[in-house]
């Protein structure tokens, strides 16, 4: 008997509590893509103003082609960052994103990501960690309610609606 008054109770709760968190999903998500769109953004921009510093640091790194893939990170970093921002095109410009960060890894913090396991907080602490985390994100859960993307995608269904509107009209 106290079973079945307490379960609709920590129903009513738990329904309560994953609404609101619902609510809580395109806010923070685009809190995420202002704050590291602008970050990739910066970052993208001052690779391609410090077009040779970029070039020798590749260079360093023993990367191939040196100055196409600094021409190539900043590029991805300044335009795709600029993408994030507004939220257009979201999960798509997140593959380069991604892409670019685990290159990041791969070259220029290739310590922390061999030591993934035995040194975690390496591998948190190095600068494409939270880049990679949010393009991850955005990928995995998209831009949220407050993007380009949604509110093309609310013009489209209407449009579409329309059309079908009309073609049933004929």
């Amino acid at each position: 008997m106290l079973q079945e008054s307490i379960s609709p109770k920590i129903n009513l709760v738990y329904g309560w509590y994953t609404s609101l968190l619902d609510k809580l999903r395109s806010p923070l998500l685009l809190s995420l893509r202002l704050y590291w769109g602008w970050q990739f953004f910066m970052t993208g921009k001052g690779k391609l103003i410090n077009l040779d510093q970029t070039v020798d640091f590749f260079t360093q790194l023993n990367l191939p082609f040196p100055h196409l893939n600094a021409i190539l990170a900043g590029s991805t970093e300044c335009f795709c960052g600029l993408l994030l921002l507004l939220g257009l095109g979201s999960r798509f410009i997140s593959i380069p994103l991604i892409a670019t960060m685990v290159v990041a890894y791969l070259t220029a913090d290739n310590e922390a990501l061999t030591m993934i396991f035995s040194n975690p907080d390496g591998f948190v602490t190095a600068t494409p960690f939270l880049f990679l985390l949010v393009s991850v994100i955005v990928l995995v859960f998209g831009p949220g309610s407050f993007s380009l993307d949604t509110l093309i995608e609310k013009i489209s269904r209407k449009i579409e609606s329309r059309f079908v509107e009309l073609k049933q009209a004929v």
